[in-house]
Order: structure tokens, then sequence, then C-alpha cells
């Protein structure tokens, strides 16, 4: 895993031109946990790499960069909630989930916009993110997507599913 995410790292110095790879392989280094969840997002077409440091915290943020939202995660609702409530016709299971099975979480709103200030994403797809609890207790989530140019953020009933929707994961380390 780790010369995966270092030719990924030093292909798009772009994401993250205020740091080394040095830096970075020393925060993976003997982080099992961090590096398993790198895995299971790099198995599952996520093609995670970071895109800097996190303001709050200092810890590097990795997420998905691939071009669109991951093929391995997508046809899924929200959450377990919504996967409850869908009695016809029920996906496989749910973004949120998933997510936490493998070790991350769904990008924020912002984490989404940062990753599209380093290149163009989901153009003919749409990714899950992390949903407020004023919206998602009245059944609905968020997700986005760019077109036109624009980064757009939607409303969906939390149990719905798309084949061309899924979900984009980060961690912190």
């Amino acid at each position: 895993m780790i010369g995966i995410l270092k030719k990924r790292f030093l292909e798009n110095m772009s994401r993250h031109p205020d740091l080394s790879w040095e830096e970075v392989e020393g925060r993976l280094a003997g982080n099992e946990r961090a590096l398993e969840a790198l895995e299971r997002m790099e198995e599952t077409g996520g093609e995670p790499d970071t895109i800097g440091r996190d303001g709050e915290t200092g810890k590097l943020i990795f997420l998905d960069c691939s071009a669109e939202t991951p093929a391995g995660r997508r046809s899924l609702c929200y959450d377990d909630e919504a996967l409850k409530k869908r009695k016809k016709n029920p996906p496989s299971g749910s973004a949120l989930s998933m997510a936490g099975d493998m070790g991350c979480s769904l990008l924020t709103e912002d984490l989404y916009r940062r990753l599209q200030e380093t290149g163009k994403f989901d153009l003919k797809t749409s990714s899950w993110i992390g949903t407020p609890e004023e919206i998602r207790s009245l059944g609905g989530a968020l997700f986005c997507e760019r077109r036109y140019g624009r980064v757009f953020i939607f409303h969906n009933g939390a149990d719905s599913y798309y084949s061309v929707r899924g979900w984009r994961g980060y961690i912190l380390v």
C-alpha cells in the first residue's frame, strides 16, 4: 500500500504542494489502522491520496481521488435506517455502514469542495456526503457532483439509490 500511495503522491503533487513524501510516509509508518482503511479504499476503487492538512488537528487528510465516485461503492442508500425502511427493491447496503466497516467516514461538504479544488471529479457520477442531523431527521440526505463547471450540493430521500451514486471517504492521519 505504501508503494501505491507514494506513486500516486508523486504523480499528483498539485493536490498537496506543501507536503513532502517523507512527512506522509512518517505519518503512515506503523499506523496499521490507517493503512488498512486506505487499502480498503483502494480495493473499492477510491484511489486515496492526501490533499493536505486538516486545519484544526494538523493531521493529514487522505480521501478518495478517483475521477468518478468509486465503482465498488455505488447503488447504496445513505444509512441503515433508510435501508430498513426501504421495503421494495432495497439496495445491497448503505453508504454509512460501508464506510464504518472500512474504517473511514463520508466526505463532508467542505472536504468535497476542497477535493474539487484539486481537479474535476464526479463529472458523470455523484457522491453521498455526511448529512447534518436536522436534514437526516426529516428523511433526507445530501449528495454532491460537478456539472457545467460547478460543484452542486443536492438532497434526496436517504432511501434512494442509483447506479451512478456512491460515496467518497476520508481518514485523518
